[in-house]
């Protein structure tokens, strides 16, 4: 009886990948596999693995899941942070998977089936805990976050909401690692980074910093796909879904300390 269930779940399972299959576009369907961009340079969420130099990461978890989930492989696609749009737009990749954030201003490209949620995080040094009871006491001090994402603006808005006359002095850094590094040599005060790379990030530096309050906005992580593809989004959609449903995704989740940043199911374009 048990030998004849696990064959039916297995079928199942089949003919479920298989369904989803179909509903691909014709020619991800007849290559059998999807071409997925990312940048591995975000940990947890994409990383090369020190040790191996495989990529490694939640993202890269969550893929191949989808991807067995479809019935296609993922052929990842190691490319610039400048280049996702255009890669997307032109048709070189059928995916963005990389801990992409979905924003209102990129859905004339891409459409986003968003899998996460997330907010940037203001911490210290764990030295100077003391002195930043809350987010307020970083009023008038000097906060540093990537140049290249909507930190800048969200830290400005926070700021003229909670700091009046005082205001942050915001410092543009080249990505979220040299605003750590700048934060240990005493350049700024604090820095901002999105709340789901945090406790990797302070597993790996035990002692280094402290998070002061809470996220000071939510925004969401998607899959960004071509705006055109509805069948693919539908797909992708359908897929992260049914990982939800199974449990996969939880488990993803608590193994890269995520667990704070679920969705209970997925979207598209969610994103403000």
């Amino acid at each position: 009886m048990m030998k004849r269930l696990l064959v039916a779940t297995a079928f199942l399972g089949a003919m479920l990948a298989s369904a989803m299959a179909a509903e691909l576009p014709a020619e991800i369907a007849k290559r059998g596999s999807l071409k997925v961009a990312l940048v591995p340079n975000y940990p947890p969420m994409e990383f090369r693995d020190p040790a191996t130099n495989a990529l490694s990461g939640f993202d890269i978890d969550l893929g191949e899941a989808i991807g067995r989930k479809l019935g296609v492989k993922i052929e990842w696609q190691e490319t610039s942070f400048a280049e996702f749009m255009p890669s997307i737009s032109t048709g070189r990749v059928d995916a963005i998977l990389s801990g992409f954030t979905d924003y209102a201003s990129r859905h004339e490209v891409a459409s986003f089936v968003d899998y996460l949620r997330s907010g940037p995080q203001f911490f210290v040094q764990a030295s100077r805990k003391a002195e930043f009871k809350d987010a307020t006491a970083l009023c008038g001090k000097k906060v540093g976050a990537s140049r290249r994402t909507m930190f800048p603006a969200q830290i400005a808005a926070w700021s003229e909401k909670n700091c009046g006359g005082n205001p942050i002095q915001f410092v543009g850094t080249d990505g979220s690692a040299d605003a750590r590094t700048q934060l240990r040599q005493g350049r700024i005060d604090a820095a901002a980074q999105g709340n789901e790379t945090l406790p990797y990030i302070m597993d790996l530096e035990p002692g280094t910093y402290a998070t002061v309050g809470e996220p000071i906005a939510q925004q969401f992580t998607g899959i960004a796909l071509p705006a055109k593809e509805k069948a693919l989004q539908q797909a992708i959609l359908e897929a992260v879904d049914a990982l939800i449903a199974d449990g996969t995704y939880k488990t993803l989740l608590a193994k890269w300390k995520l667990t704070d940043n679920a969705l209970e199911k997925a979207t598209i374009n969610a994103g403000q």
